[in-house]
């Protein structure tokens, strides 16, 4: 088990890398374009850009050498003219710092010459905190409905729950926060109209919460509770629940030893699947109500050409996905006895 677990580490850093990596080159060919700020602020970035490797200061104009940057006189008369490094040099410049300080870079548009992990830092647990309570909500109301609609099978109950639950998980969550902005909070007033601040009142904050949770849960829900009901139905109409029962257990033993357990082998795997579905999917959400997460970071800086702060972001979105699916793996052997994972027959 300890190996097959190395051997998917080892094997999510090596994919994280090549991602990563192919990443970094596509966004170095792309050309460079002006930073936002002031003459000091420029100075500083292009310096910092020196230290960091991704850029060349030369005392003169030079042709030939590579993209043209920015030129500028300080306060004690030098004349320095930034020039762009080749993109292998920039690389591996990149994975020095990355290793050696721990540096990716400083943000060109967003916040100049900043640290893009402190922007990340800052934006994550924004986007953290909504999927947390999108999953803690729609993970109970949909496997409950599920279970509700299992055990009911071919009653008007079943059918009202997933004849809704075929028409809402087709409309999309983006579709969904808007209705849920025009009518709660524009018509009838309830919530707030887009993300509070963090200087409003307590409240507000609280109220600001609702919106996007709801967005993200609504589309969960319908699909654990279709989830749930499928594996429920298989599970009751199995030869050792009949066998079960005709040990004598009754319908609510059977069902509660045998069939729940034995349907929740996929399920519970699957929590880990949907909340980096919610994670990836609540970036038009976040753009849509204003939400200062990762997500609306990840637009901003792809909409503005934050070159450092996108490949921080694209790379939190990575290691995110690649350790889910690490322990998506990994639970099945946990949750399954029957399943030993890296065992040889």
């Amino acid at each position: 088990m300890w190996k097959y677990v190395l051997q998917r580490i080892t094997l999510a850093l090596i994919t994280a890398f090549i991602i990563l990596s192919l990443t970094f080159i596509l966004i170095a060919a792309l050309p460079a374009k002006q930073i936002a700020g002031t003459d000091g602020q420029m100075f500083a970035f292009y310096t910092d850009q020196v230290r960091l490797g991704f850029a060349i200061d030369l005392p003169q104009d030079t042709t030939g050498y590579g993209t043209f940057l920015w030129k500028y006189t300080d306060s004690t008369g030098l004349y320095h003219v930034w020039y762009k490094k080749p993109i292998l040099d920039q690389y591996f410049s990149w994975l020095g710092n990355i290793v050696t300080k721990w540096d990716w870079g400083r943000s060109t548009q967003i916040k100049v010459n900043v640290s893009a992990m402190t922007i990340i830092g800052q934006r994550l647990p924004v986007s953290m905190y909504l999927n947390i309570c999108s999953v803690i909500i729609s993970v109970p109301l949909g496997i409950f409905l599920g279970i509700m609609a299992g055990l009911k099978k071919n009653t008007l109950f079943d059918h009202t729950v997933s004849t809704l639950v075929m028409i809402f998980i087709s409309i999309p969550s983006f579709v969904v926060i808007t209705f849920l902005i025009w009518i709660f909070a524009y018509q009838l007033g309830w919530l707030p109209t887009q993300w509070p601040s963090v200087l409003d009142p307590t409240d507000q904050r609280v109220l600001g919460f609702i919106i996007p949770v709801a967005a993200l849960s609504f589309g969960s829900i319908c699909g654990y509770t279709r989830f749930v009901r499928a594996e429920l139905c298989e599970v009751m109409s199995s030869e050792y629940l009949l066998l079960a029962r005709t040990k004598g257990l009754t319908k609510n033993q059977a069902i509660v030893r045998h069939a729940l357990r034995n349907a929740f082998v996929p399920i519970l795997p699957s929590i880990l699947a949907e909340f980096i579905g919610i994670l990836g999917g609540s970036m038009i959400l976040e753009s849509i109500y204003g939400i200062p997460g990762i997500g609306f970071l990840y637009i901003t800086a792809l909409n503005s050409s934050d070159y450092n702060v996108l490949m921080v972001d694209m790379a939190v979105f990575t290691m995110i996905g690649l350790g889910a699916g690490i322990i998506l793996d990994l639970s099945y052997g946990f949750i399954d006895p029957r399943i030993r994972m890296g065992a040889k027959k």
